[in-house]
């Protein structure tokens, strides 16, 4: 039976961080509040001078970790392929700055460090010498649009078959679960419409029942002489959702899953539940059940982005990002079965 287990990745508090709440707050956030000890970090805003990790911040960090008993699950690793300003970051430039950070997340108590799913393969594959010297996995998310069964998935479940190689996963995103456009998605796409923009969303509402997103596309092309260039954003917070990914899809690759982003948007409150919580545009619950049957071990580390679709309104606007995480995992807690 799985055995799940629930973090946060600092990503989720992005917002925060630029009013004053600082990484060590986030730690005590999740011991105190969360009661949770998965510590999920964006390396580069996180380590103070990234790439240029201290001494002192490293022991910082090893004491605050050994303070609240917290356990380094993920570093998320990016590539700033630009940033040399004279040249594109070659492919073993790449190789060795990817080297660099699994070096990095092994100081710092991380066994797992996730890259992005359009990272060229031959970079993971150039890591791994380094990874499996310092016992560090290399994971490959999996985000919408892609599903369990896409291409990025395919090369790296096909390589791990053929070499036996342990230190190459996958991290599931949860996004390419979802079912509905988010609503502070949809919020955003009104709040900035223009004329034309109000025009085709009147036409989607009024023929959403009854059309098909190709059939909304052609109508808004023949019927408001609309081309592509002005119907796709639209389209993509307005039309019909369709997930990348079905909830049983999720054991293609199990066996090769590394951990989970718990990518959410909006907790809303269920109605005639009080204190219930979810996030009504993604299958969390079918998910888990699924997730529940077989037996991976690992954790879910909560990842909040509901606040970029806000960022326009002012600090007014603003949404509690340390609430909603709280809401995310009461349902997190009730859906694996912690109460």
């Amino acid at each position: 039976m799985a055995k799940i287990k629930r973090g946060v990745s600092f990503y989720s508090y992005q917002q925060a961080q630029f009013f004053g709440m600082r990484w060590k707050d986030m730690v005590k956030e999740l011991h105190d509040n969360l009661h949770c000890d998965g510590v999920e970090i964006i390396n580069e805003s996180t380590i103070p001078r990234y790439p240029f990790g201290t001494e002192e911040f490293f022991y910082d960090w090893d004491e605050t970790m050994a303070r609240y008993n917290m356990v380094p699950t993920v570093s998320n690793v990016f590539f700033d392929t630009l940033q040399f300003r004279d040249h594109v970051m070659s492919y073993e430039e790449g190789i060795n700055r990817l080297k660099y950070d699994i070096r990095t997340a092994a100081r710092m108590g991380f066994h797992m460090v996730r890259c992005l799913g359009s990272l060229p393969f031959e970079i993971y594959k150039g890591a791994v010498p380094e990874a499996e010297k310092y016992d560090v996995q290399i994971g490959r998310e999996l985000h919408v649009p892609e599903g369990m069964y896409s291409p990025l998935a395919e090369e790296l479940i096909e390589y791990v078959d053929k070499t036996g190689c342990p230190y190459l996963k996958i991290v599931v995103d949860m996004s390419c679960f979802e079912i509905a456009t988010p609503q502070p998605n949809i919020d955003y796409a009104i709040r900035n419409a223009d004329e034309d923009d109000k025009k085709m969303i009147e036409y989607i509402e009024k023929n959403k029942p009854d059309m098909s997103n190709d059939e909304l596309v052609a109508g808004m092309e023949k019927d408001l002489g609309f081309g592509a260039d002005k119907t796709f954003w639209i389209m993509h917070s307005f039309g019909h959702k369709i997930p990348s990914a079905q909830p049983e899809d999720i054991l293609h690759v199990v066996p090769y899953m590394m951990s989970m982003h718990g990518k959410f948007y909006d907790m809303t409150e269920i109605p005639g539940e009080p204190g219930h919580y979810e996030d009504k545009s993604i299958m969390y619950k079918e998910v888990i059940d699924i997730l529940k049957t077989t037996d991976w071990e690992g954790y879910i580390d909560s990842e909040f982005e509901g606040q970029r679709s806000r960022q326009d309104m002012g600090r007014e606007g603003l949404v509690d990002e340390v609430d909603q995480v709280r809401k995310h995992h009461e349902m997190l807690k009730r859906l694996i079965g912690e109460e």
